[in-house]
């Protein structure tokens, strides 16, 4: 059975979809961007900023479902120039010890408001 997932730990969904689905053992995390749930406002003053807002986002989902960044299996992350990976892969790799998920990274034209990245992710308990 499905299970739409929410918390006020990550910013509410700007279009039609939720934060995140849970089917069976399965978590699919929507794409998360730099918003700060609270205020509303984009975390982006430098990219670094900006990747780990979005990286505390995505946790803040994955712990409303009983899920950590352990849990993770595969990851995509769309960035608005590739020049960005390295700050970005900087920030990602500093979130998992190891065992690091299955993952894409790719260059996009735009991305919603403007961000330079946006990170979904795919977990499962074992």
């Amino acid at each position: 059975m499905k299970e739409i997932i929410t918390t006020s730990g990550a910013p509410a969904p700007i279009g039609p979809y939720n934060q995140a689905v849970k089917f069976g053992d399965f978590l699919f995390v929507s794409g998360q961007i730099a918003l700060d749930a609270g205020s509303g406002e984009l975390m982006n003053s430098s990219i670094q900023e900006e990747a780990t807002k979005v990286m505390s986002n995505l946790e803040a989902v994955l712990e409303a479902a009983g899920y950590s960044v352990r849990d993770i299996l595969k990851t995509s992350i769309f960035l608005s120039d590739m020049d960005l990976f390295n700050d970005v892969n900087a920030i990602y790799a500093s979130y998992f010890e190891s065992d690091f998920p299955a993952r894409e990274t790719v260059a996009v034209k735009g991305l919603p408001k403007g961000v330079n990245v946006e990170i979904s992710v795919i977990a499962a308990k074992q």
